[in-house]
């Protein structure tokens, strides 16, 4: 009696498991055949001109590729907040320059210089790039890291722009920065073409703090950091420091709707339909599509400043190969483009 208890109870285990493995089996299939199918696409490219997009597609592959987001993080806000978290943060020397500007304050540069390097050792006519970080980024991000090794890589000087009051440097003028106002920008391209006029230059930017004491004396700062959103925060500081009458002027000022018509030299811009900060109905298209010097790339997943891919999303993103091959084609084939 015994014994035929334990063969049933070893049938009864054998059973379970087999049924287990085909529940395993079944289920990961079935995962399987969403993320090829509804998770894992190709990109789409916008643009309004054919030089353009043949330039892309033959000199930036990546761009004709499906995007294969990490199958374990592929929703945006997972995306979104574990590249800080997860991605490699490469060893990168930069040299700190602070300038002065107009209304008497100054802006902290980050140069990587890239001495030594085989591929342009002339430092007066090296390809420069200049890297605009997110909205509180710096020099020191991640996805900052990431970009500098890329241009690095192919032998060219960087130089990081870190906004007022985001990189440890003490704010002289109770001013910071805003999504509209360009004006430490200008300085800066203004200072970067004056140090190396003969260097070509490009220019990246991901996304769109500062030092109490100094914005005190304008500001209600206890009541600006009770703001529970970033319209919210807008509201109490950002539109009120740059004279702006609504947050909606704010807003209007900065969209970029009207301004990709402006826009007179080639760019591309890579965003991602979940991304929760840029979603899918604020990305100008039709506006893209009207001037040829506009190329907008488009995926289904990524989040923001995401784009983390493979099993172990540990060294570069999609991002940063979108960012590598454009450069490169920019600084190698630039005669292509001028008939854009």
């Amino acid at each position: 009696m015994n014994e035929l208890f334990r063969q049933l109870l070893v049938s009864l285990y054998i059973n379970l498991t087999r049924v287990n493995w085909i529940l395993v089996f079944g289920s990961s299939a079935a995962y399987l055949c969403v993320y090829l199918h509804f998770i894992s696409r190709k990109p789409q490219l916008i643009t309004g001109s054919a030089t353009l997009s043949r330039f892309l597609y033959r000199y930036c592959p990546v761009v004709a590729e499906t995007y294969y987001p990490t199958f374990w993080c592929w929703e945006a806000r997972v995306q979104t907040l574990l590249r800080p978290f997860i991605a490699a943060r490469p060893w990168v020397k930069y040299r700190n320059e602070l300038i002065q500007t107009a209304d008497g304050g100054h802006v902290s540069l980050d140069w990587n210089d890239n001495e030594n390097n085989d591929l342009y050792p002339v430092s007066a006519t090296r390809p420069t790039i200049l890297i605009l970080p997110g909205l509180t980024g710096t020099s020191k991000e991640s996805y900052m890291l990431c970009m500098v090794k890329q241009s690095e890589i192919l032998g060219y000087r960087c130089v990081v722009f870190n906004n007022r009051g985001v990189a440890g440097e003490r704010l002289l003028t109770p001013r910071t920065y805003c999504a509209a106002n360009t004006e430490d920008l200008e300085t800066v391209i203004s200072h970067v073409q004056n140090t190396f006029p003969q260097a070509p230059l490009m220019a990246a930017g991901v996304s769109m703090g500062g030092h109490r004491q100094i914005l005190d004396k304008l500001f209600n700062i206890d009541y600006i950091m009770k703001a529970k959103t970033i319209r919210e925060f807008d509201e109490r500081f950002t539109s009120v420091m740059f004279g702006y009458k609504t947050n909606a002027d704010y807003y209007r000022d900065a969209s970029p709707y009207h301004k990709l018509k402006s826009i007179e030299v080639p760019v591309l811009c890579l965003n991602a339909l979940d991304d929760v900060f840029s979603p899918a109905d604020a990305i100008p298209m039709q506006s893209a599509k009207e001037n040829p010097n506009v190329a907008l790339l488009l995926t289904v997943h990524g989040g923001h400043i995401g784009f983390l891919e493979g099993i172990f999303p540990r060294q570069i993103t999609y991002m940063d190969r979108i960012f590598k091959q454009f450069i490169q084609a920019v600084f190698e084939h630039e005669d292509e483009l001028k008939s854009t």
